[in-house]
């Protein structure tokens, strides 16, 4: 992607220190992002964990979506009722490291929760991308719209964003989940995150509408109009670029939001249904069992934790190498406030 000259390059340059400026010299904004990135120890374990988690999900219990069925290492699926070993409690062992027969334990009619637990969190890992890819293309759209564009258009599709801020995202998906109940329809993983991708797009529209808004005014796109260039070549060739740091960290974290507000329409029976599972599901079926089985509860409760805070730290690491003043503005703050703490309490007998 071309970004122009005086735009957020300029930014990026105005943010650095002398050591910093002469480390990243000569380099593209996508190098200096990815350096600050890098350099951000809890986003980069972030990352290794949700990468982690995803191939352990996929690999174990395999594919099976929209007729794709590719079968995974673990032996046992997560439908089939099986023999109890160990009274069903896990039987996974640190040290000695040992899997056992069902290292996360067994349900009360025998099924294995490694493979419950595995196929939720794919079921939660693909409401992420789809809501990723759903909900940031309309929130990118119509916030770039709204802020290149200004006035009627602004207000049209202000006015919409308003509208579905307001909607009680838990109550509709439940009212939509007893709908499709009564008339025998599953929506499934899918149609759920379809659902959450129409409803979670206004945060990000707001955020890259106040982007436009900024950057339409720059003496680069004065430039590229003068120089004949079309609405639509602005927008996509000489401001979306200079968005996309903004995009990414908000789309990130709004994933992480989504993530959440599917386990909890699950819960409520939203969704996903038996005989396939998912993380808020598994919970929802066992919480009655949380004082004599709680495995049966702790194990989709920490891979939801999981998820979520990788998701979140990554969503930081972002943010601070987007953004590098945030960090420092923070960092400012603090220092400031210690400053006034010691000189208040100075005065004070030992």
């Amino acid at each position: 992607m071309d970004h122009e000259p005086g735009a957020a390059g300029d930014v990026v340059a105005g943010d650095l220190t002398s050591i910093e400026a002469r480390e990243v010299a000569g380099l593209s904004q996508g190098r200096i992002v990815l350096r600050r990135f890098v350099r951000n120890r809890a986003a980069i374990v972030a990352l290794v964990v949700f990468l982690l988690t995803a191939l352990l999900a996929f690999s174990s219990v395999g594919i099976d979506a929209f007729g794709i069925r590719i079968p995974g290492w673990w032996k046992w699926g997560w439908t089939s009722p099986l023999p109890p070993v160990n009274g069903g409690n896990p039987t996974l062992s640190l040290w000695p490291f040992s899997l056992g027969e069902h290292p996360f334990g067994q349900d009360p009619v025998g099924r294995d929760m490694f493979a419950n637990v595995m196929r939720g969190t794919q079921q939660s890992l693909m409401v992420i991308v789809v809501i990723g890819i759903v909900a940031t293309f309309i929130g990118v759209v119509l916030g770039a719209l709204a802020g290149y564009y200004r006035k009627f258009t602004d207000s049209i599709i202000m006015r919409i964003t308003d509208v579905v801020l307001i909607i009680p995202v838990l109550v509709i998906g439940a009212v939509v989940g007893s709908m499709s109940q009564n008339i025998g329809l599953d929506i499934g993983s899918f149609g759920l995150a379809l659902f959450l991708a129409f409803v979670v797009w206004p945060s990000l529209a707001r955020f890259v509408r106040a982007e436009f808004l900024s950057l339409r005014e720059r003496e680069f796109v004065d430039a590229a109009r003068m120089a004949g260039a079309g609405d639509a070549r602005i927008i996509f060739r000489h401001i979306l670029p200079n968005a996309v740091g903004v995009i990414i960290v908000n789309a990130t974290l709004l994933m992480a939001a989504a993530i959440l507000i599917e386990t909890s329409l699950d819960y409520l029976g939203v969704g996903v249904r038996a005989p396939d599972t998912s993380l808020g599901l598994l919970i929802s079926q066992y919480q009655d069992a949380f004082s004599t089985s709680p495995w049966l509860f702790w194990w989709p409760g920490l891979f939801i934790i999981i998820i979520a805070l990788s998701i979140n730290f990554i969503g930081d690491g972002l943010r601070d190498a987007f953004d590098p003043r945030q960090k420092r503005k923070v960092g400012r703050k603090v220092k400031a406030q210690a400053g006034v703490v010691t000189e208040a309490t100075a005065g004070l007998p030992s």
